[in-house]
């Protein structure tokens, strides 16, 4: 089965019940690793609160339940809710808008000025470029499909 429409499916099923709890689905991988399937779902709150270990449960046992009745994945899948975590990557360009103003790090497929990993305040995603600034305040741009993935970046 294609991996957009998982995602497509989970969304269907997700939408009305994750808006109800004040939530919102961040993300849906549908990958094989090895032998096995992995469905893994990643939620968010909409408040800016952490997503707790109880709003994991409860998304997965209703997910589960919903996906069990109407069977719509073929294959045979170990399904994990989760938070996208504090380092969460970014996808898509509702990501990059979020988290403008935030210190990601960004790793890219080759070399750029001798290094492929990068940190810096995101300025945005704009006309496919990431954009960020550096903390000796060079502003970077890196196409998107030279970026192989930018994350918020966890500073202690």
């Amino acid at each position: 089965m294609a991996k957009i429409q998982v995602k497509d499916i989970v969304s269907g099923i997700l939408s009305g019940f994750l808006e109800e709890h004040g939530l919102e689905l961040y993300h849906t991988e549908f990958r094989k690793e090895g032998k096995e399937w992995y469905l893994s779902v990643f939620i968010d709150r909409k408040d800016g609160e952490y997503v707790s270990t109880d709003d994991c449960e409860t998304v997965s046992r209703y997910l589960s339940e919903e996906l069990d009745k109407t069977d719509p994945i073929p294959q045979n899948y170990y399904l994990m809710v989760s938070s996208p975590g504090m380092d969460r990557q970014l996808y898509e360009q509702k990501d990059y808008d979020r988290f403008t103003g935030e210190v990601v790090d960004v790793r890219l497929y080759k070399s750029f000025e001798g290094s492929k990993e990068y940190q810096g305040t995101l300025l945005g995603l704009t006309g496919g470029e990431v954009i960020i600034r550096t903390e000796d305040n060079r502003e970077l741009k890196f196409p998107l499909e030279q970026v192989s993935k930018t994350c918020l970046a966890v500073i202690f």
